[in-house]
This record gives structure tokens, C-alpha cells and sequence, in this order.
């Protein structure tokens, strides 16, 4: 029914056909990433709304990291399963129904298990729009230009939603935070029946791995859980580290399984690829070290300098320029020519560079002689690493597994997001109790001072995440003549298919050996 409704409606140049895939993909992944940030902004009126305290308030943002971190690879596979066009529609639908359940939440309870079901599709949704984006653009140059705008898009999504949730919170209406992925959904949802392709399989169709999906759905369950406790419980509690143990055993089991299933959720050979590896590495660290940027230059926007919601969003607009910028040009002329190998190290020492600067912020400081350069610094950053690291994470995988392949991007963002930012707030808070006992606690500005104090103490930490995994890349990505081989037969695999009746049997081999 969903073919012939494509069919009916528009009939485009294969060409164009996959640049218009290409816009749903992106505006499937804007609405994902964005909604990590535009609901936090929301989260105070919410709270004076609903009347829930303040130590519930975790939960509006912890169910939804919980459900959409845990359920990453499962959602992958199933995109794998069950058909990348259905699952993509299906994601939709279910996260924009749970968007209009949050914004009509007459109650705490009900808000929390929208945002759990929002986190469950999510996990179904973002995968797949990447694993489409995947086996859609398989020509060299066409792959860097859509990874380009894809990876911008995963890179500014998180200042975005702070400039559309200041502005509906602050002129609208908390509950629009939610209610506004319906729009965004019915567009997607109309792309995806009009331009993204549907591959029909033949042969066998592999199995569900039961076993494995409950192991890692447990162990990342445990691990995100162990990560956001430890944010408010603290280190020392009991239920932070039983968690981080749990999860440490259900990952053994899990590497485990995987050697010897017979329909692996996650093939040993898609982490192992030297490549790709370094790339999942890349992306959890640049997840890790955004998340300083993010909530950190946040806070000190609006409670140290006195900056609106709106006015906070918009200060992170020449950022989104300077990424979309050398997206652009990193994808379509530098990573072509000198490789991951050369681009991501160099975004990650301009990343270190960009938040040490960001430590010389003090309560004299001004937007823009202080924070506009750092800013624009780190966008230029994030452009030239995450689209790079993106498009390296999938390429050569085999297509039968491309979706789970694609999940490990998120699943590195998100893990790497949960560290930080249990290990940031804690190390913060620590920093800024330790400040004011030292210091006289009646002075005037002894508070404002000893949050600057912090800040500066989550950049330098971020700064050093980022120079670590400059080093990391430099080291463990393969030379630019290996992997331009294995995007040559990746492509070679994608046209034998498509002579051989339209993409079927997506047996692509592994292209590069583990240790090229």
C-alpha cells in the first residue's frame, strides 16, 4: 500500500529521488537530537504546571535517555528486520504520538511515560535514518556531501532545540516543546512514504537475537541508570555502583553470546573493523565533551549573565553557522582528501582549544569579545570531526547489518553523553561546595563566582576528553588510500545489487580487514 501510494504521488529522477530522502532523513534526525535539549528548557514551567518536585524532576529527562540508550541496537536490528522504509514510518508515528501524549500530560506520571515511549521510538527512529541514509548514498562523492549535511545536523541539533524551547517556553507554552515533533513527524512521515525506497528481501530472513537483546538492553539499561544516579545520589551510593557492575557483567556476557550466536545481534566484526571502530570511539568522545558546551554554557548564560532563554539560543546561532559551514566543507573537498585519519584529530585538538578558552570566562565577561570566538571555534570543531566520523562508522559494514551498524552511532553519543554528564555535574558540584566553604559564604558574589569556578573546571575536564581522543584518532584510523578501497567495493557491492533486481539480498562483504 505504501509503494503504491509512493508510486502515485511523485515519480522522480533516481537522483533527485535521493536527495529528497536525504532532507526526510535529516529532518527525522533534527527532531531526535533536538528533543534531548528543547524539553530541559521547558522542564521549570512544566514543573510549576504539573506541581511535581523537584526531585522528580530528573525523570522527565532520565526516562527518556533510559528507554531511547537501552533500546539503540535493538531498534537498529529491527530496522534490519523488518524493512528500513516500515521501521522508519513506524518510528515516526509512535514519536510523534508520544509527543502528543507529553503535551497533553494532566499529570507527572503520564508526562514520565511519554517521555519513556518517546525514548523507545526514538531508539527505532534514529538508527534507521541513518542506516537508510546509508545504503541510499553509496557513490563517494554524493555519500560525503549527505554525511556532511547529516552530520551537522547531529552536531547543532542540541543548540537548536535550546533556541526553539526558549522561544516556546518563553512566548507559547511549555507543552508546544512536545506538541511541535507532530508537525515535524507528519512531514517525515510523508517523505519517507514519497522518496525512501522500499527494498524488498529474498532468501532467509534472519532471526531476532533474543538472548543478545535482552543482554545489551540490560547491560545499556544498567549503565545509563548507574551514570544518571550517580548525577543525584552521588558516587558513594550503593545503587550507583551495583548498577555500574551489573552492566559491566551484562556486557561480558554479552561479547560472549555474541561469539557464537547464530543470528548475532550485534557481528563482533562490525566493532572491530579498525575504522569503524575508531569512528564509534570518535563519536563518544565528541558526545562526551559537547555536553560541556551545551549545559554548562548554558547555565552560565542565563544565571550568571542574565541572558533570556531565547537570548541563550540564539548566542549558540553562530556556532550552528561555523558547524554547517565546515560540514560543508570538510565532507565535500577536505575529507576526500586527506581522510578521517587527518580531519578528526584536527577537530578534536580545535574542540580542546575552543573550551580552554572557554575557562578564561569570569562574571565581566561579554558575549562578544569572550564567548562569541570559543563559540564559533567549537562549531568549526564539531563540522569537521562528527561528519567524518559519521560516515566512516558504516562504511563497508554489510548491509544486512547497516542498521545496527548505524545504532552504534547513536549508542556512542549517548553513552558517552550519560558519562559526562554524571562525571561533569558531579565533579561541578564538588567544585563549587569546596569553593564556597573556602570563601566567605555571606560575601556578595561568592555563589556567582564559585559557579564560574565550575564551569571552568567541566571545560578544562572537556578540553581534555577532546585532546585524548585527537590522539586516539590520530592512532587508530586506518590511511586515506584503505578506506577510500573499501568505499570503492562498498560501492562496487551496491550496484551488483541493484543489477541483480534491485537490492535483495544485501549480502555485502566486509570490505577492509579488522586491522586495516
Amino acid at each position: 500500500m505504501l509503494s503504491n501510494m509512493s508510486d502515485n504521488l511523485a515519480a522522480p529522477t533516481a537522483s533527485s529521488r535521493r536527495w529528497f530522502t536525504l532532507a526526510t532523513v535529516a529532518l527525522a534526525q533534527l527532531m531526535v537530537v533536538l528533543d534531548s535539549t528543547v524539553v530541559n528548557i521547558a522542564l521549570p514551567a512544566a514543573q510549576k504546571d504539573l506541581g511535581f518536585s523537584n526531585g522528580d524532576r530528573q525523570w522527565v529527562v532520565t526516562a527518556y535517555s533510559l528507554a531511547f540508550g537501552s533500546l539503540l541496537l535493538l531498534g537498529g536490528r529491527l530496522s534490519d528486520l523488518i524493512g528500513r522504509r516500515r521501521a522508519f514510518i513506524i518510528g515516526l508515528i509512535g514519536f510523534a504520538g508520544a509527543s502528543a501524549l507529553g503535551g497533553a500530560a494532566d499529570s507527572f506520571g503520564t508526562l514520565v511515560a511519554a517521555r519513556a515511549l518517546q525514548g523507545a521510538f526514538g531508539a527505532l527512529l534514529a538508527p534507521t535514518a541513518l542506516s537508510v541514509l546509508t545504503t541510499t548514498f553509496t557513490i563517494p562523492k554524493e555519500r560525503s556531501r549527505a554525511f556532511g549535511v547529516f552530520g551537522a545536523i547531529a552536531g547543532a541539533g542540541g543548540a537548536v532545540g535550546l533556541l526553539l524551547g526558549g522561544y516556546l517556553t518563553q512566548d507559547v507554552n511549555w507543552r508546544w516543546n512536545l506538541y511541535i515533533n507532530v508537525f515535524f513527524a507528519i512531514i517525515a512521515i510523508i517523505g519517507a512514504i514519497i522518496f525512501v525506497p522500499s527494498v524488498k528481501r529474498v532468501g532467509e530472513r534472519p532471526r531476532l537475537d533474543i538472548p543478545g537483546t535482552v543482554l545489551v538492553s540490560g547491560a545499556l539499561f544498567a549503565l545509563v541508570y548507574g551514570f544518571s544516579n550517580a548525577e543525584t545520589d552521588g558516587w558513594g551510593d550503593v545503587l550507583t555502583w551495583g548498577m555500574l557492575v551489573a552492566s559491566g557483567i551484562l556486557f561480558v556476557a554479552f561479547v560472549l553470546w555474541q561469539q557464537r550466536a547464530k543470528h548475532p545481534l550485534l557481528p563482533l566484526s562490525i566493532v572491530l573493523n579498525r575504522n569503524r571502530g575508531a569512528a564509534y570511539l570518535s563519536v563518544f568522545v565528541a558526545g562526551s565533551g559537547m555536553f560541556a558546551i551545551f549545559l554548562f554554557l548554558t547555565y552560565f548564560l542565563q544565571t550568571s549573565l542574565g541572558f533570556t532563554p531565547i537570548t541563550t539560543g540564539l548566542s549558540f546561532l553562530p556556532m550552528i553557522a561555523c558547524l554547517v559551514l565546515a560540514a560543508q566543507l570538510g565532507t565535500n573537498i577536505f575529507v576526500p582528501r586527506f581522510g578521517p585519519k587527518v580531519l578528526v584529530p584536527i577537530g578534536m585538538v580545535m574542540a580542546s582549544g575552543a573550551l580552554v578558552w572557554l575557562t578564561r570566562l569570569d562574571l565581566s565577561s561579554t558575549y562578544a569579545a569572550n564567548i562569541l570566538p570559543p563559540l564559533m571555534l567549537m562549531g568549526l570543531a564539531i563540522g569537521t570531526l562528527m561528519p567524518a566520523s559519521i560516515q566512516t562508522a558504516t562504511l563497508g559494514a554489510n548491509r544486512q547489518y547497516a542498521g545496527v551498524a548505524s545504532a552504534m552511532v547513536n549508542t556512542s553519543q549517548q553513552v558517552g553523553g550519560s558519562i559526562s554528564t554524571a562525571l561533569l555535574n558531579t565533579l561541578v558540584a564538588t567544585s563549587v561546595t569546596n569553593y564556597i566553604a573556602s570563601n566567605q559564604p555571606t560575601t556578595p558574589g561568592v555563589v556567582a563566582q564559585a559557579a564560574v569556578q565550575g564551569y571552568a573546571l567541566a571545560y578544562w575536564l572537556a578540553a581534555g576528553f577532546f585532546l585524548a581522543g585527537g590522539i586516539m584518532a590520530a592512532l587508530l584510523f586506518g590511511r586515506k588510500a584503505t578506506i577510500q578501497a573499501t568505499a570503492r567495493e562498498a560501492q562496487a557491492a551496491a550496484a551488483a545489487e541493484q543489477a541483480g533486481g534491485g537490492g535483495g539480498r544485501e549480502t555485502t562483504p566486509e570490505a577492509a580487514p579488522a586491522g586495516a
